[in-house]
Order: C-alpha cells, then sequence, then structure tokens
C-alpha cells in the first residue's frame, strides 16, 4: 500500500515521501496515528496545498523539541525497585516507570516518548533514549536501586552496588562515629 508520509518516520522516510508499506501497518499504525495518508491522486493535491503548513508546523514543533532537549540534557532519574541479593529485579522498569519519573522530576513526558532497546532487568545505570520529536531524541540516564541512599551510591560509584557494599558502606559509618567517639574520650 502506498502512504504519503505526513511527518518524518524513523526507518521510513521524510515528511512528504510517498513510501510503499504492508497494508497492516499502514491500516493500524500510520493512518490512525495521522502520519500518513493514502496515496491518491486527490490526496497528493490536498498535501501539496498543506505542505508549506505542515512544515512550518513541524518546524514549530521541532524548535520546541530542542529546547526541552537542552533542558533536559544530562538527566539522571531515580527508579526504586525491589531486588534480589544479586541485583536482579523482581520485574522489569518499563518505558512508563521511567515517564513517571522524568515527570516527577518536572519534565513532561508521554510513555510513547521513552524507547527501551533492550529490557531493564537488573540494577544499575542504564541509558534509555526519548524521542521529543520525530528529529529530536535525546539519552538519560536511569539509575535503578533499592533505596536512596543506594541510588546515590550508585550515582557516585557509576555502576551497580552490591548488598556487600552497603555493608560495607554501613561498617565504614560505624567505624567513623566509633572513632569520633573515641576521639572525644580521649580529649576529655
Amino acid at each position: 500500500m502506498e502512504v504519503i508520509l505526513l511527518e518524518r518516520v524513523e526507518k521510513l522516510g521524510q515528511m512528504g515521501q510517498v513510501v510503499n508499506v504492508k497494508p497492516g501497518f499502514a491500516r493500524n499504525y500510520l493512518l490512525p496515528q495521522k502520519k500518513a495518508m493514502r496515496a491518491t491522486k486527490a490526496n497528493l493535491t490536498v498535501f501539496e496545498k498543506q505542505k508549506a503548513h505542515l512544515e512550518a508546523v513541524n518546524l514549530e514543533r521541532r524548535k520546541d523539541a530542542q529546547e526541552v532537549a537542552a533542558k533536559m540534557d544530562g538527566v539522571t532519574v531515580v527508579v526504586i525497585r525491589q531486588a534480589a541479593e544479586t541485583g536482579v529485579l523482581y520485574g522489569s522498569v518499563n518505558n512508563r516507570d521511567i515517564a513517571d519519573a522524568l515527570d516527577a522530576a518536572g519534565y513532561k513526558t508521554d510513555r510513547k516518548q521513552v524507547v527501551i532497546e533492550n529490557p531493564i532487568k537488573t540494577l544499575g545505570l542504564s541509558k534509555v533514549r526519548v524521542v521529543l520529536h520525530p528529529e529530536v531524541s535525546i539519552s538519560v540516564t536511569v539509575n535503578i536501586a533499592r533505596s536512596q541512599e543506594e541510588s546515590e551510591l550508585q550515582a557516585q560509584r557509576g555502576g551497580m552496588v552490591t548488598a556487600a557494599d552497603l555493608r560495607d558502606e554501613e561498617d565504614e559509618e560505624d567505624t567513623y562515629v566509633q572513632n569520633t567517639a573515641t576521639e572525644e574520650d580521649e580529649e576529655a
């Protein structure tokens, strides 16, 4: 089935191109999402009349998306999940979780904008792509941890923190508290 693209579609083409796609893809995705229209002679003439307006709207949306991308550059969001001692999650982190975390951080995003290449099923830092516009996408770091303290440690160390690392951190804090208490006793 031939369709005229009304906006850039990744791995398919640019706005205004006439492309041949499978009927199901056109019927179920491109046409309902208003990303394309059937390539008939009547629609080609309608598109040529609307082309300048569609390009202007696309340019404005892209400019807005670039401004948001500049603000979101280098953002790290924290997602708290339960996990086993080995760092494997009981479930996985999906695009809705990341979109909710971005919303909580003050960035309005939709779950459809979050693209996860591989399922996130372990603790640690992961890079996720957020598509703000068909021509503008950024990378966001997602810090998946069991607690807020663990997420802070992961951010400092740049990777997953094991339960042993947390125990070592607590032991260091206890040792520090004991040493300061001993120093105060010696001074007295």
